[in-house]
């Protein structure tokens, strides 16, 4: 087993060695490791941290990280050979385990014991936050059911795992699984000629030279969709896009009736721990407070949004019909008709913008941001990967080192879709020594082609922000206990206010200088271009909120909609579109059977989050504009009352301390272009 790379904590995961005939050996020995650290705890009888706390984290940190790097590869690189099987395979036992921690009442009564030691009214502010959660979290993991309830949820728990995880390996494979070779570029007319050269390499990769490869990876599809003059062309991909993993087939990706298993094993959850709904039983760790407090705040956003989305519709179908020559705006037309508005209204376009983001300097101007707000230095190194493309960043104050991160930018088969950060582990104190925290930054961008750099559209350049403020939040930590260091511990629901906040940099006249440099001419980008990006910037502005609303409301609604045998998920849908949406989809759209976000990661009954955390972004970054942009004093306080605290205290009381008051609603509809209303 010393041969093992999954047992190998000392350093960096050995992703060059790791090989799918390790998985099931290396949680051998680290379950059967952590159940003996949790009969020795529970045998010995202590009431303190030392002797209940520092032993079963040691424990259960290195499963998690082990069994965090299978997980991991399996949504990089899941058509490695084995690598599927082999982490299916497993998941019954690790959720098994975990289910098996929560309700071992020997164990809780550990933590009780911890909590009531008279002695413990001076331990750290962070070590209280753990114990606060561990002991909720036990009642939550079914610590106090009754016997045949506890197998019950036990059952319910390993379940729910293995749904999520099927849900999103049959997008995966949908979204794989697709693809499309045009051997006249006359059919492609319109997109552009980067996009056209990578749908070349990606035939020829594939054996057809001389052919263009469409597919439904978002830079396979989207250019299809926002340039396309071939509306049959755009069509067919939608129409591709929007069956995926349904009963349009094929019958074994159909996530249908994962979708119906799932909604009824999460509701029996809910019950079984004494809540009406999976809902309520979703936001006990949040910061909302109830569902009806959280559909109170997605309608009173809505019935502010959708008359600004009414009008951006309006607009649409008439330069459509008018300019275009539309009959009908289609839901294949949008992205294409807005497009063609864009350029008519503000005489630009997303792809010329697209000429001055290449990835050296997106990078460049990126870690110069950070630098400027937070006085830190990235410097790259040799790491093991998981693929060529990945590379290895470390993050310094000084020469001291705080943490560090792979960064994976380009779409490729096996990966799934989409952009996400994970942590690979977390800051803690071991002793004397202090082990740094190191994440991931994953995204679905469009490659290299031939000797250029990637270029990245606008968006692109957001959403690499986005993921870096996830992965700040972790590295930027000063708190040394585990389980509130970093991301771990903080509410899902206030978890996005470091990744949205980093978001509103990408607009800034100063940074977009020090990012940009044209693909021919290196110049950076002209102040008349950013001027009408600027004047863009809220263009269709209330189309794209009322769409996230209608996900927003649509997953609540699902995870309170009462007897989950008999709800009708698409019919449901359809109710919230007519309260709040603008744009209709085909009646073939599927668009829950890849909503990987509720049905296959965390967000169930929690995308509202989304929303809920951008107020909070909005209400930070308005700190930074009044301060008159990136102004290093202000980033200090960002870093010290919300990044250096991580989960060591509620995410509102972070917000109070940094903003000196309760967050506000009116920087989210200023940023929107939506004047608040008066009071």
């Amino acid at each position: 087993m010393s041969q093992n790379p999954l047992l190998d904590f000392s350093d960096l995961p050995r992703f060059d060695a790791i090989k799918p005939e390790h998985i099931t050996p290396a949680l051998n020995v680290l379950l059967a490791d952590a159940r003996a650290a949790i009969d020795a705890v529970v045998a010995a009888g202590g009431d303190n941290w030392d002797a209940v706390v520092e032993p079963l984290t040691d424990a259960t940190e290195k499963l998690g990280r082990a069994w965090g790097v299978v997980g991991h590869l399996n949504g990089v690189m899941g058509n490695t050979e084995g690598l599927r099987e082999a982490y299916n395979a497993e998941i019954p036992r690790i959720s098994a385990f975990f289910t098996e921690l929560g309700q071992n009442l020997d164990l809780f009564a550990r933590f009780k014991a911890v909590a009531a030691n008279p002695a413990f009214a001076a331990a750290s502010a962070a070590q209280k936050k753990v114990i606060e959660n561990d002991l909720r979290d036990f009642r939550l993991a079914g610590a106090e059911l009754p016997d045949a309830q506890k197998a019950r949820f036990a059952e319910l728990s390993s379940r729910l795992a293995e749904l999520s995880n099927q849900f999103s390996q049959h997008v995966m494979d949908a979204t794989d699984g697709f693809s499309l070779y045009i051997e006249d570029a006359a059919e492609l007319a319109g997109i552009p000629e980067d996009s056209l050269a990578m749908y070349a390499a990606m035939a020829e990769a594939d054996g057809q030279p001389g052919k263009y490869k469409l597919g439904l990876q978002f830079p396979l599809l989207f250019p299809v969709l926002q340039y396309a003059d071939n509306r049959a062309l755009r069509e067919k991909l939608y129409e591709a896009n929007a069956k995926r993993a349904s009963e349009f087939g094929p019958a074994e990706q159909d996530n249908g009736p994962l979708i119906r298993e799932k909604l009824k094993l999460a509701a029996e959850e809910a019950q079984l721990l004494g809540f009406a709904d999976y809902a309520e039983l979703s936001l006990y760790t949040k910061m909302a407070e109830s569902p009806k407090q959280v559909i109170d705040f997605l309608r009173d956003l809505a019935r502010r949004a959708k008359p600004y989305a009414e009008q951006d519709r309006a607009e649409l179908e008439a330069f459509a019909h008018d300019e275009l020559g539309l009959d009908a705006l289609q839901a294949w037309d949008i992205s294409y008709a807005s497009e063609k508005l864009r350029v008519a209204r503000y005489a630009f376009s997303e792809h010329e913008v697209k000429q001055y983001f290449p990835e050296p300097k997106v990078l460049q101007g990126l870690f110069g941001v950070v630098g400027t707000l937070y006085g830190v230095r990235f410097a790259e190194r040799q790491a093991a990967a998981w693929h060529p493309d990945v590379r290895y960043f470390e993050i310094f104050q000084g020469d001291a080192l705080l943490g560090g991160f792979y960064l994976d930018l380009y779409a490729r088969d096996g990966k799934r879709p989409g952009a996400w950060m994970d942590d690979v582990r977390g800051r803690r104190r071991k002793g004397g020594e202090v082990q740094t925290p190191v994440a991931y930054l994953v995204c679905n961008f469009s490659r290299p082609v031939g000797d250029k750099p990637a270029y990245f559209t606008h968006d692109e350049v957001i959403t690499l922000f986005h993921e870096c403020g996830h992965g700040l939040h972790h590295l930027l930590t000063r708190i040394e206990v585990a389980g509130v260091a970093g991301i771990s511990g903080v509410e899902w629901d206030a978890v996005e206010l470091p990744s949205q906040f980093m978001e509103n940099f990408c607009w800034e006249w100063d940074v977009l200088q020090g990012m940009t440099a044209h693909s021919e001419s290196g110049q950076p980008l002209p102040r008349e271009l950013y001027d009408k990006m600027i004047a863009a910037k809220n263009f269709q502005s209330g189309m794209q909120m009322v769409r996230q609303l209608e996900f927003s409301l649509f997953d609540m609604q699902l995870y309170t909609a009462g007897n989950p045998d008999s709800v009708d998920w698409l019919a449901l849908l359809e109710q919230v579109r007519d309260e709040v949406a603008v744009n209709r989809p085909p009646a073939y759209n599927r668009f829950p059977n890849s909503f990987s976000h509720i049905f296959g990661g965390g967000y169930a009954a929690g995308y509202y989050s989304y929303k809920w955390a951008e107020v909070l972004s909005a209400d930070a970054y308005a700190a930074f504009e009044e301060a008159g942009g990136a102004n290093p004093q202000v980033g200090r306080q960002f870093w010290d009352e919300i990044l250096a605290v991580g989960g060591s205290r509620p995410a509102l009381e972070s917000f109070r301390a940094f903003r000196g008051r309760d967050p506000e609603i009116d920087a989210l509809l200023r940023h929107s272009g939506m004047a608040p209303e008066a009071a």
